[in-house]
């Protein structure tokens, strides 16, 4: 692909912008009706009596300005109370609001049954590669083909997908789907695309708001109303009533608007979320085949859920009702994304499904040769670790093929633990667990008080499984962990962190790599579970964070160095950034604590300026020459708390 991660986060930032500018141009118009109606009925249907009368009511002359510049008031009230209801609405639930409103029923991460087990796999696999944490997954009894990704950030991100898409297609068509799904995560517009939805929902309010109070005027008696109201010169009841009809029109006008902004922000972006998904799997007959079995099905990818319309964006495929002409189109027409794919496509669709009989074969292709590459030397070849920095956000095949043999070298056991919740809990206890005796049968007393005897016996059953597991295969094991645990129930959640937190300070020591650990299961299991504070879009320029990169850039230079060689790496990374004349900051500033606040800061920056702080803590890491695999995936947890998914570091720069 012609442009990098950074420039597609950044885009998808403009995009955001002009959705702002558009519904600004919607909302004008909407609010100029409603009052222009006002004015021209006021002016030319209402008798002069009833003027009187509504002057002695409200206060002014409705022949004046001041009853339309109120309804526009009003409308523009009744706008933004609608979307900033959503707004909030979607913050506290999130992806999984979405998932269930869409009728989607959370698939088990332990789940066998055949059809969700090949797809789970498949999204198993892509988030490993990808550098981020596995999505929860639902279910939607649909017919139709179709695929979705919800959420604000890869920590809360749930994938939706239909029925249809797991029985209709094959596993490599399957892996299409969901590797543009996944771009969709990556790329930042899933945060688009979640806003979205709640600004354009106090738009289509004013429609409903006219059909409610049409629905009241009928019901309550509105003609003895109307004759009454004749005798004091009739026309009050024709105002209101004049102004829920014009609200219901302003309203088709709101879905209308409503459905041309989706169109214009979302087209291109499926483009690019093609693109994306050929360059992950290198099979661009996969998505190509997906295409085109929804062109070949009687069902499509039509969605007959009612909340579909509003989140028509969101999907795969054109969900809904594409309207004049394809003028609220959300996704370009079928035939353009195969030929960009595919420029040789003959134009026929696909009928029939495909074969899932395949599943297995086409897995064990996947990862052969891999699996004796899932460990390797102490050390992690330097052009690996460039590689890496340079798939930030663009996984290649080779990471999927790393991702799944690394998933099939994992005891079953182990594995099987890892995928529900109970067990998983024990597992990312057992990589809390310290090398020291003394300090270890301490943390065993903490887990029996507070998770029970039964997780303790598991824990003593797992723990030389995990303790055998290579430094690189941590944050993929934990990835895996994180889906499971997001289910977990509120009380279940609290008694996990309290216990973790508790694992934690037994030793009352933390190097800088379990420390990234601890961090980036709290952040990303902490947004299903409690209210977290939604990060700003990137404004704050680097320039403004010179004290916060030189605490991480210090941090990340003194990991396991002595005083002079921290020094010199710390040099090395500061060079990365001439312009900011960086200064090594003094071990007391340099506390854990301080460093989790900084890189909460840091996050603020643009995309660009997170790749430059991440590219010179590379350098520091390597200015001796040598990189442990310890130091590259402190790396990737660095990246990661900073929003830069880095995919696995390879072990064999030549994959």
């Amino acid at each position: 692909m012609s442009t990098t991660f950074y420039q597609r986060q950044a885009d998808a930032k403009k995009v955001s912008a002009r959705l702002i500018v558009l519904f600004a141009m919607a909302v004008t118009l909407i609010v100029l009706s409603m009052s222009g109606v006002t004015w021209f009925v006021t002016l030319n249907a209402v008798r002069p009596k009833t003027i009187d009368a509504m002057e002695r009511q409200v206060g002014f002359r409705a022949d004046s300005f001041q009853l339309p510049i109120t309804v526009g008031l009003g409308t523009l009230a009744v706008i933004a109370f609608g979307s900033l209801y959503k707004v909030f609405e979607l913050r506290r639930g999130g992806g999984t609001l979405v998932a269930e409103s869409l009728g989607g029923r959370r698939i088990s991460t332990s789940t066998q049954i055949p059809n969700e087990r090949l797809l789970m796999n498949v999204v198993e696999e892509m988030a490993i590669a990808s550098g981020v944490p596995v999505p929860p997954v639902f279910m939607m009894d649909e017919d139709g083909i179709n695929a979705f990704a919800a959420g604000y950030s890869s920590s809360d991100a749930v994938l939706g997908v239909t029925r249809g898409c797991v029985d209709q297609l094959s596993r490599s068509e399957l892996q299409g789907v969901i590797a543009h799904e996944f771009s969709h995560i990556l790329n930042g517009d899933m945060r688009m695309s979640i806003k979205l939805i709640g600004v354009l929902h106090g738009i289509l309010l004013i429609g409903v708001t006219g059909q409610v109070v049409l629905r009241g005027l009928f019901y309550s008696g509105g003609g003895s109303r109307r004759r009454s109201s004749k005798k004091e010169g009739g026309g009050g009841i024709l105002v209101i009533a004049a102004l829920a009809i014009t609200a219901v029109i302003v309203g088709f006008i709101g879905v209308f608007f409503g459905n041309l902004i989706k169109a214009a922000v979302s087209r291109q972006r499926e483009f690019l979320a093609d693109a994306s998904a050929v360059q992950f799997t290198r099979d661009p007959s996969g998505i190509s085949g997906a295409l085109q079995r929804i062109g070949g099905l009687k069902a499509g990818s039509r969605i007959e859920n009612a909340g579909a319309s509003e989140a028509s964006h969101l999907f795969f495929s054109q969900a809904v009702w594409s309207g004049f002409g394809g003028l609220w189109a959300t996704h370009p027409p079928l035939e353009d994304r195969i030929r960009a794919i595919d420029p040789n496509w003959k134009g026929k669709m696909l009928s029939g499904s495909g074969s899932q009989q395949q599943a297995a074969s086409d897995h064990s292709k996947l990862t052969m040769g891999f699996a004796e590459n899932t460990t390797s030397s102490s050390d992690a070849p330097l052009q690996a670790i460039h590689d890496g920095l340079g798939n930030v956000g663009e996984p290649t095949l080779q990471h999927q093929q790393y991702a799944a043999a690394l998933i099939d070298d994992i005891p079953v056991t182990l594995l099987s633990a890892i995928r529900e919740a109970y067990g998983a809990r024990a597992v990312i206890f057992c990589l809390l667990l310290d090398s020291d005796l003394t300090i270890k049968n301490n943390q065993r007393k903490i887990i029996r008080q507070e998770a029970g005897d039964d997780v303790l016996a598991l824990v003593n059953k797992l723990q030389k499984s995990v303790m055998a597991l290579g430094i690189q295969k941590r944050l993929p094991v934990i990835d895996l962990a994180l889906a499971s645990l997001s289910s977990l129930s509120n009380e279940q959640y609290r008694s996990f962190i309290s216990c973790f937190n508790n694992l934690v300070k037994a030793d009352q020591k933390l190097d800088l790599f379990e420390w990234v650990m601890v961090q980036i299961i709290k952040r990303h299991l902490k947004p299903h579970f409690e209210k977290t504070k939604r990060l700003p879009e990137s404004r704050v320029k680097l320039m403004k964070m010179r004290a916060e990169v030189e605490v991480v850039l210090s941090s990340i230079a003194a990991a396991g160095n002595s005083k002079e060689e921290a020094r010199q790496a710390f040099d090395a990374g500061a060079s990365s950034l001439p312009e900011l004349s960086l200064q090594q900051t003094d071990e007391e500033s340099r506390t854990l604590g301080k460093i989790s606040v900084v890189l909460k800061r840091l996050r603020h920056a643009s995309a660009e300026d997170r790749r430059r702080i991440i590219d010179a803590c590379a350098v520091a890491v390597e200015a001796d020459g040598h990189i442990t695999w310890q130091e590259a995936e402190l790396l990737r947890g660095i990246a990661d708390l900073l929003d830069c998914p880095i995919p696995p570091i390879l072990p064999s720069a030549n994959l």
